[in-house]
């Protein structure tokens, strides 16, 4: 099994990443997590993403060698706007949501959500709804980790020689929100308590499984890390 790490912009004034991932697995299966940014910049009036030549999603995976046809799952860690800009290029792809989310995201009352609707709420995409810790499928477990919003789900992967990389998108976007108690509670995210108690439990689950923590959007990591098309494996 392979996992690149997909760098499809950069968020002005921050310098951090916008992230997708891309999991290839021995059996045949091809997994996208998060599509990144929209070509047109984000609803609401936010700041345009900054790509780079290659950052494009589309080009990003032709350099790892998959099409958008190739893809048979998409996992959404959650529906805010740089997440999800690339969902309408894999219709025939099946979408992976906590159902805790999807509820939420449907409901319109988280204004961010509504905003980004158009890029997830794409005519003829099929979601399937899960609860909780769910394997997705073998060495690929969907993590519950809400807080940032309800119903955001985080991504572990087991690796031959890698071990385990742990996928915490914005659960733990960077690595100065490791301590629970001690970190950070940024604009955007919505509870604090359940934030907190997320963080505990993917600290503590990286720890047992002696992973390496992926932050979604710490610049300075990003610059340590194998990058697609390099990957882990």
């Amino acid at each position: 099994m392979r996992l690149y790490l997909l760098r499809l912009g950069t968020i002005p004034r921050l310098g951090a990443p916008v992230a997708a991932y891309l999991i290839r697995t021995d059996e045949g299966r091809t997994v996208l997590v998060d599509s990144g940014a929209p070509p047109g910049g984000l609803p609401g009036g936010a700041p345009a993403v900054e790509a780079g030549e290659g950052q494009d999603l589309v080009t990003a995976l032709a350099g790892a060698g998959v099409r958008p046809e190739d893809v048979d799952t998409v996992v959404c860690s959650h529906f805010d706007p740089d997440h999800v800009g690339g969902h309408a290029s894999f219709p025939a792809a099946e979408f992976v949501v906590q159902r805790e989310h999807w509820d939420l995201a449907r409901s319109g009352t988280v204004p961010r959500l509504t905003a980004s609707r158009p890029l997830w709420d794409v005519p003829g995409l099929r979601y399937r709804t899960v609860e909780g810790d769910t394997e997705l499928l073998p060495g690929v477990e969907l993590i519950a980790s809400g807080g940032h919003v309800p119903g955001h789900q985080s991504v572990l992967v087991r690796l031959e020689r890698t071990g385990a990389v742990l996928l915490a998108v914005d659960a733990i976007p960077m690595s100065a929100a490791l301590d629970p108690e001690r970190r950070p509670v940024l604009p955007f995210d919505l509870d604090e308590k359940e934030l907190r108690g997320s963080t505990r439990r993917l600290v503590d689950l990286a720890r047992a499984e002696n992973a390496l923590i992926v932050h979604g959007h710490d610049a300075e990591q990003w610059r340590t890390l194998r990058v697609a098309p390099a990957y882990y494996d």
